[in-house]
This record gives C-alpha cells, structure tokens and sequence, in this order.
C-alpha cells in the first residue's frame, strides 16, 4: 500500500511539474508616462537597448492603444480586462488615500491566473487605492519633527491594509502607493507598511515619508525585487508565474540616479527614460540567468503618452519626438495621449522581429492569457467585459476579434474608433493641449470631430461634417458597448453608474442617454 502510494505521489508531482512547463511565464512591464516616440526602435533618439531587443526579438504593435490617457484607469483596465469607465472613476485618477477601485469579488486577471495554477506578483506602483486602517479618534501622527503637513498622517501604519493587492488576486506584493509625487512616501510588502513614516519628504507634494525613502532608489529597488522574485520562482517547479511590474517611470519627478544623470544627452527625462529601459534589462537579465526566457511571455507597454513635464517642444528642438507624430500628449484623447509602444516576447512562438499593425488594448492581455493558457471558457461572464486575445497575431495565424477601441481623456471625453476611422466626442482635446475646455467648444461648437487615421494620423482634417452618416453609425456603436456593460460577446452586465456626457453631446445624439443593458 505504501509503495502504491509513493508510486501515485510521484506520478502526481510528475504530471504536476509536466503540466506546469506547459505553461508559460508572464511577465507585463508597464512605464509611466513614456510615448510611442520615445523607444529608439520606433524613431526615438534617447538610447533603448533593451526595449529595443524586446522588437528585435519578439512583435512590435504599431496600432497599440491603453484604455485611457492617464495612469489609474489604464491600471484598472489591465487587471480587470475591463474599460475603467465602467467602474466608479468617470475621469481622472485616485488620489490617496482613495479606496480600493477593484472590488474583492471581481475576478481580476491575477486572480484567475491563479485559479489556473499561477504565483502571481506585483512589483512596482499601485496607484488603484487602498484600504488601511485609520488611527482612532480622527487622531494624526506626526514626524519627528512635530509636524504633520499634506495627507496620509491620519493611516495607523502598524496595520495590515485590508483592501489592496493580495485581496485581489496577488500571492505577493512589494512597491508604493501610488505615483512617486502623491503621499504617503513609504514601501509596502504585501499587506504592511515597512516603515512608519516619520519625515516630511516632497516629491512636488509634501507628506509624510519613511526615513530611508527616496524616489531615485525606486527603480533600483523595484529591479532588485523583480530579479529576486523571478529567481525565486524559477527554483519553484511546481508553478508558473505572472508578474506584473509597473514602473514610476519616466513620471514625475524626474530622478534617474547618477549612473544615468546627463547620459540621454536631452534632459533629466530622457535619463528617466534611460533609467527605465535598464530596468527592463535587468528583467530580461535574470530571465536569461535563471535558465526561463524561452518559456517567459514578456510584454512591454506603457500607461499613456508622454506628458508635457518632459519638456517636449524642447525635446524636439533637439530631435526627439516622444509621442512620435501623433497628436497631443497625456491626457488627451488624440493618439498622442494613448496610442503607446507595445512589445511582446515569447520565444519559439513569437517570430523575431514581426509586427502587427491590428488595433489592441491593453485590456485585451486578459483575454490572451486565457487562450494561452487553453482556459478562455473558464473566464466568468461579468470579467474581461472588453478584453480581446491577439494569440492569433502573435502566432501569424490570424487578427485579433478586435473591431472598436473606445478612448478615454482626462477629462473623461470619449472617443471610438472602427477601422481607420476615429470619432471623437469632445470639442478638442479633452485634456490638457490645446483646444481645451471652454476655448474648445468656441473653436469647434459642433462638439465632435471625425479623423480617417489611415488618411490622417495626425488628425489635422476634421472630416465630420460631410459624414454624418458615418458619425451616426458610430455613435450608435458607442451606445451599444456602453449599455451592453461589454464590448465582448456575453450577456449584458452593469456598469458603475451611468457615464457621464456633455450635455450638447446628448442633445445632439440622444441614443448616448440610453444606458441600459437589454
């Protein structure tokens, strides 16, 4: 009896380690604020070797889109599979101390990466609220020096936070709050703070920080981390592993470390940008150390666009052109502010050197994971409501399902686009470049604006006017992908409460007030 049972222990560890090779690894790099220019692979002329030996050895999406153009609702579409205007942040970001965004019932992408066997970690910046647990009494801490300015001094931090990482589908978590400009300034390791903040440290913004922390040791600290874990789990046989490494970089403030100071020959952003391409080699280091690249799926993406606090007119003085030619920045809804390089490795399955012009989200890494992994049927009907696979483009054995991509401004402007063809409702740019606000609306009092990208990639010619039709259909497309709470096939979910829309832009296409799934 014992032997049978030593016989079947072995055959199930056997199958078990089997079954785990079959799996790949998934690693998912996310840059802060970096534009599709800014790789030198695309026309860039910072130096990008290790993105770059990402494209030369992997496939390059040219037509690559984040969810939004800001930070937090690109997070939460990459987690959840799921637009971000679908949950209660209509625009903008968190600020913290901001409650968790990602509720713990959601079958998030983590969390069924390890119902399908995966350790799944995060490294980096969080930037999608926490819960943690306040001093009593409305009572503040303070720093050693009696003070207590800017938020966070009201957090007890010798408690676990009760909603964050690890409740929604992270074995592991190690990095910050939020961006490197937003208090509090302290390193969390999954639960707990690792230090109880007792200066007062300003990133732009003051509040309270760890004695010890400093925002240019944050991309040494997230590479140390990141290597460390992949080692660890290479030494583990019996799981694949997922990590998700969100980077502060190249976001403000810019602080790359002196190794890189003065090295890009721009400014202190085009170091950052530097900085965080050597973060991406020390990935891809330890990948080769450890033995696991060729079963390693990497991807490289970032956020949204450059931002203007690179300094970009001075950037292209001298050449660089960090959103390429695309219109606008950060926070707009043209594609400057969220059409981004995208980049995936996987050895022995991704031809080196290919590329793929079809239209992808960064919601759309849920929905390939699945398929890699043979278990799309198993994703619940209320997840991944907008997530679409491109394995097929991957592979060279077809396109993604793919047909819209709806956009999303700071401002919470929307925008779709079908084919070669992108409407956008909003006046201007729906974010921080010009036409903006009011003076948009005086420019452009229509309201909409219609560009053939194929045409027109930088979105010079508005073309709506003579084709209504065709602006109709599209608005009517809209509509349909906002009530159905999904963009993918499924019964109809609900969204976070209705999404809000210029009321000239209802008036003028009242089918938008019909929020309902059917």
């Amino acid at each position: 009896m014992k032997i049978h049972f030593v016989i079947c222990s072995l055959c199930a560890l056997f199958v078990c380690s089997v079954f785990a090779a079959e799996k790949p690894n998934l690693v998912f790099i996310l840059a802060d604020d970096m534009g599709y220019g800014d790789v030198a692979h695309a026309g860039g002329k910072i130096a990008t070797p290790n993105c770059d030996r990402l494209a030369a050895e992997g496939m390059r999406f040219t037509d690559a889109h984040t969810t939004s153009s800001v930070c937090t609702p690109t997070r939460y579409g990459i987690l959840t599979g799921r637009y971000n205007w679908r949950s209660r942040l209509k625009n903008g970001v968190l600020w913290p101390p901001s409650k968790p965004l990602i509720s713990k019932d959601r079958v998030t992408l983590p969390k069924f990466l390890q119902q399908q066997g995966y350790h799944t970690a995060c490294v980096g910046k969080w930037h999608l609220g926490l819960d943690w647990q306040m001093l009593p009494n409305g009572q503040k801490g303070k720093a050693d020096d009696g003070r207590s300015i800017g938020k966070g001094w009201n957090i007890d931090y010798t408690k676990p936070i009760t909603h964050g990482p690890t409740h929604i589908g992270f074995d592991y978590f190690w990095g910050i709050p939020a961006s490197l400009d937003m208090p509090p300034y302290v390193y969390i390791k999954n639960d707990m703070s690792t230090a109880v903040p007792t200066k007062i440290k300003a990133f732009y913004r003051p509040g309270p920080a760890a004695a010890d922390f400093e925002a240019v040791n944050c991309l040494r600290d997230f590479a140390a981390q990141s290597r460390n874990y992949i080692k660890q789990q290479a030494a583990d046989k019996s799981k694949p592993f997922f990590l998700y490494l969100p980077l502060t970089s190249p976001h403000t403030p810019h602080v790359p470390s002196k190794r890189w100071q003065g090295k890009s020959g721009f400014n202190t952003y085009g170091d950052f940008v530097m900085e965080t391409d050597w973060v991406v080699g020390e990935v891809l280091a330890e990948l080769d150390e450890q033995g696991i690249a060729g079963n390693t799926l990497v991807l490289f993406t970032t956020d949204n666009g450059c931002s203007p606090a690179a300094k970009i007119p001075a950037l292209i003085a001298k050449g660089h052109k960090p959103n390429a030619d695309w219109r606008g920045h950060k926070a707009d809804i043209y594609e400057g502010g969220h059409r981004v390089p995208f980049i995936v490795r996987w050895p022995g399955k991704v031809k080196a050197g290919s590329t793929s012009d079809s239209i992808v989200v960064t919601t759309d890494f849920y929905k390939t994971a699945a398929e890699i992994l043979n278990a799309a049927k198993n994703i619940p009907n209320a997840a991944a409501e907008d997530s679409f696979s491109f394995l097929p483009d991957l592979l060279k054995k077809g396109k993604t399902a793919r047909t819209t991509a709806i956009h999303h401004s700071v401002n919470g402007s929307f925008a779709i686009r079908h084919g070669h063809l992108k409407l956008i409702l909003a006046p201007g740019s729906g974010g921080w470049s010009a036409p903006r606000g009011k003076n948009a609306w005086k420019v452009n009092p229509g309201g909409i604006q219609l560009y053939n990208l194929k045409a027109d990639p930088s979105e010079k010619n508005d073309i709506n006017k003579p084709n209504l039709g065709i602006v109709n259909i599209l608005v009517d497309l809209l509509q349909k992908e906002i009530s159905n709470g999904r963009s993918t096939p499924g019964k109809p979910v609900n969204n976070e409460g209705e999404i809000p829309f210029n009321k000239k832009i209802t008036e003028r296409f009242p089918q938008l007030k019909n929020q309902t799934p059917k």
